[in-house]
C-alpha cells in the first residue's frame, strides 16, 4: 500500500455516510486541502466530529452550505452562522459538547475506553438523555467515547515513514484524532526524509497514520 497519495485520492477515501473526525480550531490546524477536494465530490450524509464547522463558505462551512453534513458533534458551532441556520431549519443535527469533554471523548476512543464521568454539563440541556451519577456527593454525567470511520488531520511535517510533527496551536485536536479512527489521513506542509525529525519532536508515530498527502501534490 502506498502511504503517500495526492489530495484527490485522499478525499476519495471518504465515503457517503461516514463518520469523520476533522482536526482544527476555527480554520487553524484544519486539513483545508482535503476538505476542498471533498467538496468537489458527491459524498454526503456525513457525521462530522470537530471543534467547529469552519467559517461561512470556508473549510467545513462549504459542506454545511451544500447540505452534506447530517450531524455534527463539537463545541463552537455558533462561530459559523450557516451552521446555526442549518440547525434551525432541521437540515443539520447538532450534538453540543463542552470542549474539554470533546477532547477527552476523542482521547478515550483512541485509548479503547468505553466512556467516562464528567461534571461539565450537569444541570444544563447537555444532561438530557445522559446517565447522572453521584460520586462522593458530586454529580457527574456519563460521556461515551468517540470513534470515527475516518480522521482527516493537519500536521506541519511528515517523514517518509509517516511520523508527524505539528506547528504551535495548529496541533490542537489533531494528535488525539489520529488515534481514534479506523482510517487516518494526514495533510502536511512538508515531507522530509527519515531521520530529519528528532524523535523528541515527533507527536504522532507513523503506525497511527494510514495515508499522507500534501497540498498541491499531484501523483496522477
Amino acid at each position: 500500500m502506498e502511504k503517500f497519495i495526492d489530495v484527490k485520492k485522499a478525499a476519495a477515501l471518504i465515503k457517503d455516510g461516514d463518520s469523520l473526525m476533522v482536526g482544527g480550531f476555527g480554520l487553524v490546524g484544519s486539513p483545508l486541502a482535503i476538505i476542498a477536494e471533498l467538496a468537489k465530490l458527491s459524498v454526503g450524509n456525513l457525521t462530522i466530529i470537530s471543534n467547529n464547522l469552519g467559517e461561512p463558505g470556508k473549510g467545513l462551512g462549504v459542506l454545511v452550505l451544500e447540505k452534506r453534513v447530517k450531524k455534527a458533534i463539537g463545541s463552537y458551532f455558533t462561530s459559523n452562522p450557516d451552521v446555526v441556520k442549518a440547525n434551525q431549519t432541521g437540515d443539520l443535527e447538532i450534538e453540543l459538547m463542552p470542549q474539554g469533554t470533546l477532547s477527552e471523548a476523542i482521547r478515550a476512543g483512541g485509548a479503547g475506553i468505553g466512556g467516562f464521568y464528567v461534571p461539565a454539563g450537569v444541570g444544563t440541556q447537555i444532561e438530557d438523555g445522559k446517565e447522572l451519577k453521584v460520586i462522593k456527593t458530586k454529580s457527574f454525567l456519563f460521556q461515551e467515547a468517540l470513534h470515527a470511520d475516518v480522521a482527516i488531520i493537519k500536521a506541519h511535517k511528515a517523514d517518509r515513514l509517516g511520523n508527524l510533527i505539528y506547528r504551535k496551536s495548529a496541533r490542537n485536536f489533531n494528535p488525539i484524532m489520529a488515534t481514534a479512527a479506523d482510517l487516518v489521513i494526514a495533510e502536511v506542509d512538508e515531507i522530509v526524509e527519515v531521520g530529519q525529525l528528532s524523535p523528541e519532536e515527533i507527536i504522532t508515530p507513523h503506525l497511527f497514520v494510514d495515508y499522507v498527502t500534501m497540498k498541491g501534490e499531484d501523483r496522477s
